[in-house]
């Protein structure tokens, strides 16, 4: 039987480490950079505390701690927090009906993905009115990183810093099915030629066994906004007829998406 007074510290203590948690993610984005030390005293919080905290907020890809220091500073995850939601809510408008455009060019189904949390989350997808889909109910699907076409790309086109904290957070998850492709020359060719080709490719069952797809990256401004991908039944159409035929497209729409987003 469940003890209601154990319950009830239990949530106060998640409470209080989620609210100091919270405490240290401000302090560290107003004042730049900082050592745990100087976060523990102005925060009057035990160092112990502090550092465990930290490493916690290292770990989701919140912080990154200096390679040469003991300073911390927020990752671009964290300054986004603000307006992530509103981003990603503008994209997903902004990419329905340009789908919609390309729906008789296209006729392969198409995926919108933003990263979040170590995988691609399908925000937008014409699965559901593509003839050739298998299958539905996509929307919010998470896709893994280094298996797809879109996790691909993202890693492939986003800034370093980001791609290396995505990655040391892969790692850490420890997924079986991913850790043939951390291998370092497994990442450093498909970065190399995902970016000379600047499409992302998925086509040996290392995720769906039936299916192969592209991946293109929405930039802008340096960053990766969110991924487009094309999904097609792989007894169908070899890669090379795929990367003929939809790749043009495909950068159409990642470029579209992008430019008809507000500055």
């Amino acid at each position: 039987m469940t003890n209601p007074q154990a319950t009830s510290k239990s949530s106060q203590g998640s409470v209080r480490s989620l609210a100091r948690g919270l405490s240290i993610l401000r302090y560290v984005n107003k004042v730049g950079e900082a050592r745990p030390g100087e976060i523990a005293k102005a925060l009057d919080l035990p160092r112990p505390t502090v550092y465990r905290l930290l490493e916690t907020l290292e770990e989701l890809g919140y912080v990154a701690f200096s390679a040469t220091s003991n300073y911390v500073r927020v990752t671009r995850f964290a300054a986004a927090l603000g307006d992530g939601y509103a981003l990603t809510s503008e994209i997903t408008q902004a990419a329905g009906p340009i789908f919609g455009e390309y729906a008789k060019r296209v006729v392969w189904p198409l995926d919108l993905t933003v990263y979040n949390n170590a995988a691609m989350v399908i925000q937008e997808t014409t699965h559901g009115r593509s003839p050739l889909s298998i299958d539905r109910g996509m929307t919010g699907f998470r896709l893994p990183m280094l298996r797809t076409s879109a996790g691909r790309a993202y890693i492939a086109f986003c800034p370093e810093e980001e791609r290396t904290l995505i990655l040391d957070h892969l790692r850490r998850l420890n997924d079986d099915a991913d850790q043939p492709f951390l291998e370092e020359r497994w990442l450093s060719r498909l970065i190399t030629e995902t970016r000379s080709r600047g499409i992302a490719v998925r086509d040996s069952g290392e995720f769906r066994q039936e299916t192969a797809s592209l991946g293109v990256p929405i930039k802008a401004g340096g960053s990766v906004l969110g991924c487009i991908s094309l999904i097609w039944i792989q007894s169908a159409m070899s890669t090379g007829r795929a990367l003929d035929e939809y790749g043009e497209p495909l950068l159409e729409i990642a470029e579209r998406i992008a430019t008809s987003l507000p500055d």
